[in-house]
């Protein structure tokens, strides 16, 4: 998408947003609570028409598509079946729409493990079944491009783990699969590339390892002295350097805006006994939170 931009009024959902999701890669889509994910996912699948800007799947606007379902499956809510239809049933009559064989229902119900369900009825099922049957509706058309939005929502963990599987399969052959989650323990060992926006603004894409590479550094530190250094280290937030102190447990803090040796240096000039000095890796929920101000990344937006 290029230069997207949508507003509600005199609400600005998204501001002049661009972004590509690659294929053979899984991109994960983050912000906060009303950063304007979701109405970036509804412009680019046609549902609501952008302000200004431009969005495209496959080098074509969604609605000049002339078999949609073949090139992007999307999935924005798992919540738009019939109670009373059988979860075959419901996905017959999406492969009717876009005259595909009728035995490709129970083709993709066996791709994500609901052939035993097939017959039953969709209003029995719980939220982690919608969400797979959400899924086998977008696979239905076989497309290149998947849209998935929270599709873990709901998922108990051994579902989660076949989620991740299923997604890094699909884009191993080639495919764009591009996921919106508030999940961000999940989504760093999923996805290979993130964009993260705020206030409907871009605010860092790229690569996984390039984000988290650049993010904050943190020591782990642990002392039986602990509030010795800690004031220590207030007063060098004090003197203008800056300086994050987390407390994990009694004698284990996280340091973030020092190194190692610094920390280790402020340590023995105050006397201060160590246990453990060790530099940690930036997470994607560190480099969230710092880039977007603490926002809750979970949420409709």
């Amino acid at each position: 998408m290029i230069s997207l931009t949508k507003r509600f009024g005199k609400v600005q959902a998204v501001s002049d947003l661009s972004f590509t999701a690659q294929p053979g890669r899984v991109t994960g889509f983050l912000g906060p609570n009303g950063s304007g994910k979701t109405t970036t996912l509804r412009c680019l699948l046609g549902l609501v028409q952008p302000t200004s800007g431009t969005t495209q799947v496959g080098g074509h606007d969604y609605r000049e598509l002339p078999n949609p379902a073949a090139v992007v499956g999307a999935t924005l809510e798992a919540s738009g079946f019939h109670p009373g239809r059988t979860a075959r049933g419901h996905l017959q009559v999406i492969t009717d729409a876009a005259s595909l064989p009728s035995g490709r229902a129970d083709e993709v119900l066996a791709l994500v493990g609901l052939t035993e369900a097939a017959g039953r009825k969709v209003g029995g099922f719980s939220l982690g079944m919608r969400q797979r049957l959400a899924l086998a509706a977008a696979l239905v058309g076989d497309p290149g491009v998947l849209i998935l939005d929270e599709p873990a929502n709901g998922l108990d963990p051994e579902g989660i783990a076949w989620l991740r599987g299923f997604l890094r399969a699909r884009a191993d052959e080639g495919r764009t699969v591009l996921v919106s989650s508030h999940v961000l323990s999940e989504v760093q060992q999923t996805v290979d590339d993130v964009v993260i926006i705020s206030k409907g603004k871009l605010v860092q894409a790229g690569s996984l390892g390039e984000l988290t590479g650049a993010g904050i550094s943190q020591v782990r530190v642990r002392t039986p002295q602990l509030e010795v250094l800690r004031a220590a280290l207030n007063a060098e937030a004090g003197s203008g350097a800056r300086v994050n102190v987390v407390a994990v447990s009694p004698d284990e803090i996280m340091v973030a805006g020092l190194e190692a040796a610094e920390i280790g240096h402020l340590a023995l000039r105050e006397q201060v006994e160590l246990h453990e000095l060790t530099p940690v890796g930036t997470d994607l929920e560190a480099l969230f939170l710092e880039l977007t101000g603490g926002g809750n990344p979970g949420g409709a937006a």
